[in-house]
């Protein structure tokens, strides 16, 4: 839209300086990076539950190509984790692509070998949907992380540059500083606390199963057809939990223009109910605080003022970095740029902190 108007303001001046400008505008457009898709097969994976899949598919996209040491090691792989319902996809967005992902970036491409997981349960991984339905093992993130770890070893990859998530991915790195404390240079955990959810969290998460399990279609999960119904009120909350106060006002300041919203919030079709349960569910035994004295990479943590499910009020943040050896918290005041809950795929906010990050935790040869 700015390179439009600036385009649309240059017209009535003189030629050579339009040429410029739209050469300038050209020059400046995002590229759009290199990807490439794959699948990974883990046999007879055993879940904390006892339960097992002859077979668990794991998805993934990476960017980049790995750069292997002297050793003969692979030194510039990066992985990137998705949150709650997402998939490695959605770091191909603008604001988080186009900020990190170009020539020069803070992660390029050319420069690092860049891993985006869907995690199980979701994308492209095996899931419920796939055909066990409500009979699909009962996961939880000690599993995916499990599961993280066996996709990047069968990549060739024994240890990493940087670990980074975003909101379920922040948790998973916090699982990951614990349960493999040698396996990264650098942890970047974004929105997200690291404690048992409780409180408000959880409420929202139960609630939205509940909801979903008390629609008649469901059936116990052998539906017929999708709990619409229940997925409408899940589909409701997850927008109150994802919200950012000033951005919806902006984006609906008038009576109509929030009604309207309703209407494609409460659009519930391409959801899927199992898929979506277990998703929510999986968080229910997460809790990295008594050992996180044990995780040995630096850890930049950010969280946002604006963050409806980790709410700064609380405080717990500040108490719990002290704890971690090599951590470091910010909380991004809230404000017109800021995108509650959302903040941690907005690449601009933040993007000066991961460069600083990468610099001061270069291996020492």
């Amino acid at each position: 839209m700015i390179r439009s108007a600036a385009r649309a303001f240059c017209a009535p001046l003189l030629l050579g300086a339009a040429l410029l400008t739209s050469a300038a505008a050209f020059a400046s457009e995002p590229v759009k990076p290199v990807t490439t898709e794959g699948d990974v097969t883990v046999k007879g994976f055993t879940f904390k539950t006892g339960e097992t899949l002859p077979e668990v598919r794991l998805h993934y996209t990476t960017l980049g190509a790995p750069h292997r040491d002297a050793k003969g090691h692979v030194d510039n792989a990066i992985l990137i984790m998705h949150g709650t319902g997402g998939t490695g996809a959605q770091f191909l967005r603008p604001q988080f692509s186009d900020v990190l992902f170009q020539p020069g970036g803070v992660l390029d491409p050319a420069r690092y070998y860049i891993i985006l997981p869907d995690d199980v349960g979701h994308g492209k991984s095996s899931k419920p949907s796939d055909g066990l339905h409500a009979h699909f093992p009962q996961y939880d993130y000690d599993d995916m992380v499990a599961l993280e770890h066996q996709l990047v070893t069968r990549l060739g990859v024994d240890h990493l540059r940087l670990v980074m998530g975003t909101s379920m991915g922040c948790m998973h790195a916090f699982v990951w500083g614990e349960t493999y404390p040698d396996a990264m240079d650098a942890l970047m955990p974004l929105a997200c606390l690291p404690q048992t959810i409780a409180g408000r969290n959880r409420l929202w998460r139960r609630m939205s199963i509940a909801a979903i399990k008390a629609d008649p279609a469901w059936q116990g999960g052998e539906y017929k057809t999708e709990p619409k119904e229940g997925l409408r009120t899940a589909a409701a909350l997850l927008s109150i939990a994802g919200s950012a106060p000033i951005q919806m006002q902006k984006a609906y300041p008038t009576r109509e223009a929030a009604d309207a919203a309703v209407e494609k919030i409460l659009d519930v079709s391409g959801m899927e109910a199992n898929d979506l349960i277990y998703q929510l569910d999986a968080s229910r035994f997460y809790d990295p605080s008594p050992k996180l004295e044990t995780i040995k990479a630096p850890v930049l943590w950010i969280n946002s003022g604006d963050d409806f499910i980790n709410p700064p009020e609380l405080g717990l943040a500040e108490q719990l970095v002290k704890r971690i050896p090599k951590g470091q918290f910010i909380l991004i005041p809230a404000s017109d740029q800021t995108h509650g809950h959302g903040s941690h795929t907005w690449a601009v906010l933040w993007q000066d902190k991961l460069a600083d990050l990468l610099a001061r935790s270069t291996p020492k040869n």
